[in-house]
């Protein structure tokens, strides 16, 4: 593969990333100020990794580095298992009831239950997960083209 294809795999891929974090942002957004959904304390952890990864990619985007994959990996991989403890404290009783308090707002809550499993840490997940598979992929093609 020419380095030029490669190139425009690496800026399709961290595209990709950036507009699942732009997504998952901006639709968070949507539920807390718009629905007027209030976050838990495991929903604002999810949001802090999630949050900054718009800029960073975003940033990343314009000047073409591709090594910060490595860090948008991590953080996904940090965010999204997050996303999955929170997911199991709404949808498996054992592990909800063991939870630990989560303030105000219940961690058990589910705001939406679309299809009897989609709910607000599941969508943070998958973004999450978008998010990692593309820096992972990103972070091999360089590596191969080394």
């Amino acid at each position: 593969m020419n380095s030029k294809t490669n190139e425009k795999m690496l800026e399709t891929y961290l595209f990709i990333a950036f507009a699942a974090a732009l997504i998952s942002t901006l639709g968070s957004l949507y539920f807390s100020e718009i629905q007027k959904f209030v976050p838990c304390e495991l929903c604002w952890y999810q949001r802090i990794f999630m949050y900054p990864l718009v800029i960073i990619l975003g940033i990343a985007i314009g000047k073409k580095n591709y090594s910060i994959a490595l860090y948008t990996f991590i953080l996904s991989l940090i965010g999204g298992s997050i996303s999955i403890y929170h997911y199991l404290v709404q949808k498996v009783p054992a592990v909800g009831e063991n939870s630990l308090a989560c303030g105000v707002v219940p961690c058990t809550g589910q705001y939406i239950n679309w299809f009897g499993f989609v709910t607000i840490p599941f969508l943070a997940l998958i973004g999450f997960s978008i998010i990692a598979i593309t820096s992972f992929i990103t972070l091999k093609t360089l590596k191969e083209g080394k």
